[in-house]
């Protein structure tokens, strides 16, 4: 399966991201304001000089409306979208489509959330109605089920499986901790991650991904044009997107250790970017760590590991900040937080500072490789949409 893409026809020229967290004195409007400030200086233009807009949210606003009245923007053409977890990388997907078709010069998408006001955790707290097939279990419950179907599939014991996902959490709290903007900057040692109460199944609460209020902005324009805005822009090589049709849930096949929607966003991805062997032509890679088991099997899914091996990847310093592949340097979803509709730019955001030689000194990758790849998921295991990207500061 692939998509014809839009390689190297359009540009990243400007991004900005707010810190994440439990922000009590900022409101929605705040938070989108300041994103979109930092983005529109970034890229040396008014949100005038922006043609079209689209705004990423799940549960902080129903329409266009929602960021054009932060804004105060008059009659721009601005979409709302909503796709789970991949809000903001769709909203991304969609400006980055209508440059590339040329209806747009110059489009922007915003990704906000803000949720901790509200009192519920992660995504609405109000499903709409449904024949009564549909799971009924939390986020955590469901991928809980992912570690013990893994170690089971591959032989690895209790013990071993508990150090990987410690090893997994323990490296995003590092590298959180090093970012400015992330929402827990604190190092945690793998002895209180083991020690830390049970949530759901064996998953404890630093098997978990924090929920935060956060914003994050892209403006993209055509590749030709995007030296005249910034004289580091970021290419799009590859955006990739796959849903499933969540038979998971009801497959007795499906054996928890794969997410199918995932390998099939790469697969594309890698074909849209012309990457065959992901570990080796990557400088690092964004991905949707929601719990430390889905960062796991996501090793495997993107290509970075053989089917079994991840677990012994990671605790040998792969994935590490100064590994031979580092994934989430920023801290990911674990330690930067997870505002829906904002987690999927965020992604991009970080690429937009390492590739750019931007990053704080302690966290920045040194690496001649020019190439990085942002993931994010949405659903569960069984009942799946993925997005891939792959973007690089080269053309060609």
């Amino acid at each position: 399966m692939s998509s014809h893409g839009i390689r190297d026809r359009v540009a990243i020229v400007g991004m900005g991201c707010t810190p994440f967290g439990e922000l009590w004195d900022k409101g929605l409007d705040d938070l989108i304001v300041d994103a979109s400030t930092e983005t529109f200086a970034s890229a040396g233009v008014t949100k005038d000089d922006v043609d079209a807009y689209w705004l990423g949210t799940a549960q902080s606003g129903m329409s266009g409306i929602t960021l054009a009245r932060p804004l105060q923007l008059e009659g721009k053409p601005v979409s709302r979208v909503e796709n789970y977890c991949t809000t903001g990388s769709e909203a991304l997907r969609a400006a980055a489509y209508a440059v590339a078709s040329g209806a747009y010069d110059m489009a922007m998408a915003v990704g906000a959330e803000k949720v901790k006001d509200s009192g519920y955790q992660g995504l609405n707290a109000n499903n709409p109605p449904n024949d009564g097939t549909g799971r009924t279990l939390t986020a955590a419950a469901m991928f809980s089920m992912v570690a013990p179907a893994y170690a089971q599939k591959y032989g690895v014991d209790a013990d071993q499986m508990s150090d990987v996902l410690a090893t997994i959490s323990a490296k995003n709290h590092y590298n959180g901790a090093r970012n400015p903007r992330a929402q827990f900057r604190r190092e945690v040692s793998k002895e209180t991650i083991f020690a830390s109460p049970r949530v759901a199944g064996g998953l404890g609460v630093f098997d978990c991904a924090g929920v935060a209020d956060g914003a994050a902005a892209a403006i993209v324009v055509r590749a030709e044009d995007a030296l005249r805005y910034t004289d580091k822009p970021l290419y799009i090589k590859a955006l990739a997107f796959s849903t499933g049709s969540g038979s998971g849930l009801i497959d007795p096949g499906y054996d928890y250790t794969h997410f199918p929607e995932c390998e099939w966003a790469a697969t594309d991805a890698y074909a849209q970017a012309g990457i065959t062997d992901p570990r080796r032509q990557l400088a690092f890679a964004e991905v949707h760590d929601c719990f430390t088991p889905t960062e796991l099997v996501l090793m495997e899914d993107l290509g970075f590991a053989e089917r079994g091996t991840a677990w012994k990847e990671v605790l040998a310093g792969t994935f590490a900040l100064d590994g031979e592949l580092p994934v989430n340097p920023d801290g990911g979803l674990k330690s930067f937080g997870h505002p829906v509709g904002a987690s999927g730019l965020r992604m991009f955001f970080e690429c937009w500072l390492q590739l750019r030689g931007e990053a704080t000194p302690e966290r920045q990758i040194t690496t001649d490789r020019t190439l990085a790849l942002t993931h994010n998921l949405g659903g569960y295991p069984g009942e799946m949409v993925s997005f891939v990207s792959v973007v690089g500061t080269e053309l060609g």
